[in-house]
């Protein structure tokens, strides 16, 4: 369902397009290219993987695919691990980073798991390839003096500068995934009751509470730009553009961004920098881990507990430079 709003791969050739708008599975023999939509459609509609990573994951298919053109391959059972590995060299010659390299060689894996269920090929290349060894590196964090001056960054006399606050005050205020955030439902919100109702990754609901001051920029949002913003129209999302649309994530990145440096954070800033504040900062005012994993929708502790090692990187540094012995 996913596919058809997708943008075509770049430079891709069309040689079995009629096949695949009639719905026709690929016939064994044909260019690795001629797969990729029937991959794309399995990841959506059985692995129910999110639109995003839908994506991200075509995006990969075609740098893979790009690498192995100008390689002279085109067959999928004429890939060999050798090609993987050279494929994995190039990415880091393009300095990809490590966590780059061991999601591609994950795509690659599903990839041609997906082509041997299909008997399309016969063995799966990637299986004696193992993952890069990845370092587990601290996320960027603002100090809470940051977060006041980023916060109060935007003009709230118009109606889009009254929405950019309000959005910036909710992602602070509930760590949500700028995906949920630009995509957040009128419907998820509780504002006499002070939380929202999140949809995120795998369908799992849960509850986030905010604050008064997140609660009273959205209600000065919903009463004084909103309105505004939707000249008459009627939209379900709570964060509506001058188009009566939701936003993109790439736009709000934008926002956020040139807000920062604008405002002089010299800091690499996105959204997600906001979500990693928001639970560093609970952590350091006392919060449990538990609560802290619940509110940011990570299934397992694990993940939350990189933002304890972020407190006690903090905590050494406040040491090394107040203390006399430091």
């Amino acid at each position: 369902m996913y596919i058809e709003s997708m943008p075509r791969g770049r430079g891709r050739k069309t040689a079995c397009k009629p096949d695949r708008e009639k719905g026709a599975r690929p016939a064994a023999g044909q260019p690795f290219f001629s797969y990729q939509d029937l991959f794309l459609q399995y990841l959506a509609a059985e692995r129910r993987l999110s639109p995003n990573t839908v994506q991200s994951y075509s995006y990969d298919l075609d740098s893979f695919f790009a690498f192995l053109g100008a390689q002279g391959v085109s067959q999928p059972e004429t890939i060999s691990a050798e090609h993987i590995r050279l494929y994995l060299s190039h990415c880091k010659k393009k300095r990809l980073s490590s966590r780059t390299a061991a999601r591609k060689l994950s795509m690659l894996r599903a990839f041609f798991r997906f082509l041997l269920a299909e008997k399309i090929v016969t063995e799966v290349p990637t299986s004696v390839i193992d993952l890069p060894k990845l370092g587990r590196s601290l996320p960027t964090v603002l100090t809470v003096a940051e977060v006041t001056v980023l916060l109060s960054g935007f003009d709230s006399g118009t109606p889009l500068g009254l929405r950019n606050q309000a959005m910036l005050y909710l992602l602070y205020a509930t760590g949500l995934r700028v995906s949920e955030l630009v995509l957040l439902p009128m419907a998820a919100l509780k504002l006499n009751a002070g939380y929202l109702r999140v949809l995120g990754k795998g369908s799992k609901e849960r509850l986030v509470p905010f604050g008064e001051e997140a609660g009273g920029k959205i209600e000065s949002y919903l009463q004084e730009s909103r309105p505004r913003l939707l000249k008459g129209r009627v939209s379900d999302f709570l964060f509506v553009t001058s188009r009566g649309t939701a936003m993109t994530r790439k736009r709000f990145w934008q926002i956020v961004g040139a807000t920062a440096r604008a405002l002089g954070i010299n800091k690499k800033i996105s959204p997600h920098v906001l979500r990693h504040s928001f639970a560093t900062h609970l952590l350091e005012h006392g919060a449990d881990l538990r609560s802290v994993q619940l509110m940011l929708g990570h299934s397992d502790i694990a993940t939350t507990q990189i933002y304890t090692h972020v407190s006690r990187s903090r905590l050494v540094g406040i040491h090394r430079k107040f203390h006399p012995r430091g």
